[in-house]
């Protein structure tokens, strides 16, 4: 477990129970107004990875009533896997239908794969628009960057698993940009507020993968600029569900509703609106059964094995 906090009213009425890879400060604004309208309600939240969010609940049995997580591909294999209970409302019917899937995945953000670089690091270099100017402007400076570049460590982080493999089906560019972050000894994180912070403090130049939303929401954004891949911009959907051993289902169904109606109403976060800029180069991830051709053990363990070749160059 990496976080815990309760919102609301202690031994409330009503008790939400939520299991989440999503920061707290993140999440805060989304239980605000839910619990104006469920004022004797407490809510207790728990940050974790979304490796042990799988493990709570297909290995151990824990009782939450909501399951939310930035892993499509493990969130579609819990509800795949009858892990997860249906809901149907006049809120999950108003939304689009990439946000649905079999009335059990429900997406209520749109989260780009950015590429965050140090302000004070490029001062005299050209900001890269897609990944080609990224892989010329590594090459072109090796100095600059060795040992100054971050990219999740896909390997411990189920969401950065996902952005390279999604990365994969898009472009043959990621491959090649891979080895050449790792011949310049690239650093590996575990999360995306990590790698913000090591960019922030001048630590790293360049993260590659980095939430967007993270980072467009984070204080103190003059320290670095935030850019979304001209080529392709990879798009996550954080995802809700209502595990099958929920306690309070019906909250729980509630709760899914309100994070519908305030992601799908009337998006004017800056988020969407960045997205609405690039629509013709978003690469949105889509919910369903193909998410886990890469939870396959022998196409995973081969992915990891190429990935670590080009990562971690002798």
């Amino acid at each position: 477990m990496e976080d815990q906090t309760r919102f609301g009213v202690e031994g409330g009425a009503e008790r939400l129970r939520i299991i989440s890879t999503a920061d707290i400060a993140f999440f805060e604004p989304m239980v605000d107004p839910f619990l104006t309208a469920h004022p004797d309600t407490e809510i207790e939240y728990v940050v974790v990875s979304s490796a042990e969010l799988m493990r709570a609940l297909q290995d151990e049995n824990e009782t939450f009533d909501l399951a939310i997580s930035s892993a499509m591909d493990l969130q579609t294999k819990l509800a795949n896997d009858g892990m997860a209970l249906r809901h149907s409302s006049s809120a999950t019917l108003s939304v689009p239908a990439w946000a649905v899937w079999n009335d059990m995945l429900f997406a209520f953000t749109q989260e780009p794969a950015a590429i965050v670089i140090s302000n004070a690091g490029f001062a005299d270099l050209p900001v890269p628009k897609d990944r080609h100017d990224l892989i010329d402007l590594l090459r072109n400076h090796p100095d600059r960057f060795r040992g100054r570049v971050g990219t999740y460590d896909v390997r411990a982080s189920g969401l950065g698993y996902l952005f390279a493999t999604q990365d994969t089906r898009a472009s043959e560019t990621y491959w090649r940009l891979t080895e050449v972050m790792g011949a310049l000894d690239a650093r590996l994180y575990c999360c995306s507020s990590d790698m913000i912070d090591a960019v922030a403090s001048g630590e790293l130049l360049i993260a590659y993968n980095v939430l967007g939303s993270y980072a467009m929401n984070r204080v103190g954004q003059d320290a670095f600029s935030i850019v979304l891949p001209t080529d392709f911009t990879t798009v996550m959907l954080r995802t809700v569900l209502i595990p099958k051993a929920a306690a309070s289902p019906d909250l729980a169904r509630e709760f899914v509703d309100h994070l519908l109606v305030q992601a799908h109403a009337a998006p004017t976060d800056g988020v969407a609106a960045e997205l609405e800029q690039i629509e013709t180069s978003l690469n949105r991830i889509r919910i369903g059964p193909g998410l886990m051709v890469f939870l396959d053990q022998l196409k995973k363990r081969a992915f990891l094995s190429e990935w670590t070749n080009a990562i971690l160059q002798d």
